[in-house]
């Protein structure tokens, strides 16, 4: 399964995180899509860093790999894909209010979480050897890890 974080600048800068949903024989919903969070600060590094994930309408795999621009309407503005790579699920659902999980992107690794508080989630990183408290990859890599483009760039 796949994760990807988008850069987008829309009305307000925020990054897209996104999760392959997990395949559920039987089930409907979620499955073959990219459950979505909108990440207004983007993710930390930094275990004691609780970023705001505010859940947002699923979308289809193919846009895992979206760059460009977005017209008027909903979501207009410039997108890169900031990080990707695959990811293992660890426990829990989305159903259940709580996912852990291990990405192994170009910028994000190791153990994450996501737990909803109220009516929205938080993005944790686990403190595991890809905790980092010192950097800020937001500022130190914002460059897109398919085209090398920034955000400016788009």
């Amino acid at each position: 399964m796949i994760f990807v974080v988008q850069k987008h600048d829309a009305t307000n800068l925020h990054y897209d995180f996104r999760l392959e949903s997990p395949p559920r024989s039987g089930a409907e919903g979620h499955s073959g899509v990219l459950l979505s969070w909108a990440v207004p600060k983007g993710p930390s590094l930094d275990p004691s860093v609780k970023r705001l994930a505010v859940h947002v309408e699923d979308h289809p795999l193919d846009y895992a790999d979206f760059e460009g621009r977005l017209g008027p309407g909903y979501g207009a503005g410039a997108v890169i894909v900031w990080d990707t790579g695959p990811y293992e699920l660890r426990d829990g659902s989305i159903d259940d209010g709580h996912l852990t999980f291990r990405l192994d992107g170009h910028k994000l690794k190791g153990g994450w979480s996501l737990r909803r508080f109220r009516e929205n989630w938080l993005l944790v990183k686990m403190d595991d050897e890809f905790a980092d408290r010192a950097t800020d990859v937001l500022v130190s890599r914002p460059e897109s890890v398919l085209s090398g483009r920034t955000i400016e760039d788009v």
